[in-house]
């Protein structure tokens, strides 16, 4: 599980003030995370000039390098435009005009999906915990994230039911009669 690291109050660094920043406004840790690492690679991308020294011009050449050369799809384009709006509309305070930049236009797959045969073959042929959480995200429909922050005491074999607490969802919710957990693959 992460951590976020202490940051001095003092701290005059840019990273460190837009960490607090982030803090302050409430968002998560992972956003945090994502945004930091967007605009870390904005920074190198122009030869580390500080992004007060730049502009609407900056940006776009940044993201449209980022189709054009580093070939990111569509969904880490907007991570990444979302990060400098973010800093240049919330943190600076400067926002961006009418930004134009090549868009990715990556056309949509679909997604390989396991039949049943296939994903308990994949299943049977791992061990210990990667076994059991395969079972949990196959059986259970649990994300990846949510299999990996399961306790015991969220295992209810008296209801025989898990209880998720940090899920995608804000509240607690409960997956019941999941016989991933007591020997089967499928959740009833």
């Amino acid at each position: 599980m992460d951590i976020r690291c202490p940051i001095s109050p003092q701290s005059t660094r840019f990273l460190d003030r837009l960490r607090s920043f982030i803090r302050l406004r409430g968002l998560a840790y992972k956003t945090e995370k994502t945004y930091v690492f967007w605009i870390k690679r904005f920074i190198r991308f122009h030869g580390r000039k500080h992004p007060e020294s730049m502009g609407t011009a900056e940006v776009e050449a940044f993201l449209s390098h980022l189709v054009l050369q580093a070939n990111v799809s569509v969904a880490t384009q907007r991570v990444a435009l979302n990060a400098l709006i973010f800093l240049y509309r919330e943190f600076l305070g400067t926002p961006l005009e009418n930004l134009e930049y090549e868009a990715a236009k990556k056309p949509k797959r679909l997604p390989v999906v396991f039949s049943p045969d296939e994903a308990r073959r994949v299943i049977d042929n791992l061990k210990g915990e990667f076994k059991l959480v395969a079972m949990l995200i196959y059986g259970a429909g649990l994300r990846i994230n949510e299999a990996l922050r399961l306790r015991v005491k969220d295992v209810d074999f008296g209801m025989q039911q898990l209880i998720v607490c940090e899920g995608k969802l804000t509240r607690p919710f409960r997956i019941p009669s999941c016989s991933v957990v007591f020997g089967g693959y499928e959740c009833g």
